[in-house]
């Protein structure tokens, strides 16, 4: 019975927070109310609080959820059987362009909601960043062990892989760059070939 009530609660969960995705879409961050959110679910307004105490909270919740799909999906990748500066670069692309296709038809949407909560998703960004980073320092240690790459300060240097890629993620993109998928994933990959190439070891000949 407890089983089912848990299975059941993290249903209604996703189904709060797919309907913030779409209300922040279609309303604006600050025109979405908590009444909309319970009409879009189908259930009581009460019901919202015993998993959200607000409208800011609900609202993270949803960005903290497109980060732990997009941190699963970079560990997909780093579980692959392949060469250390391919897991590298598909990662880094990955971080770039999933992102991208969550912010798809978004832009406007996105900029009121980040100017709206900007101080605490500053803090919940570097929450984020350093997970990420985690995810990149196993595959650079991994990588240094097998002799393929040349590491000797690893959270550093996935700290670096991240900061170089923050330009293309949407919140800072204008809402023209945004809509040319084509365009972000080249320079996304141009981006990830030359930071790649500081990660070569380098050959002496005596």
């Amino acid at each position: 019975m407890g089983r089912e009530h848990k299975c059941g609660s993290c249903d209604v969960r996703e189904a709060i927070l797919n309907s913030v995705g779409k209300l922040i879409k279609r309303y604006g961050y600050k025109k979405m109310t908590m009444d909309d959110i319970a009409h879009e679910v189908g259930i009581g307004k009460g019901t919202i609080y015993l998993y959200f105490p607000s409208k800011e909270e609900v609202s993270l919740g949803w960005i903290d959820r497109a980060n732990c799909d997009l941190r699963a999906r970079m560990k997909s990748i780093a579980d692959l059987d392949m060469d250390i500066q391919s897991k590298l670069r598909e990662m880094l692309i990955c971080r770039v362009m999933t992102r991208f296709d969550q912010a798809q038809d978004m832009a406007q949407s996105l900029d009121e909601l980040f100017s709206s909560i900007r101080l605490t998703l500053l803090s919940r960004r570097d929450h984020y960043h350093k997970l990420e980073a985690e995810l990149f320092s196993e595959v650079l240690i991994n990588g240094v062990a097998k002799g393929e790459i040349a590491c000797d300060d690893f959270e550093h240097t996935a700290l670096a892989l991240l900061y170089a890629t923050n330009s293309m993620l949407p919140y800072s993109l204008s809402v023209a760059q945004l809509g040319n998928r084509e365009e972000i994933n080249r320079r996304a990959t141009i981006i990830a070939n030359l930071l790649l190439t500081g990660l070569i070891p380098r050959v002496t000949c005596n």
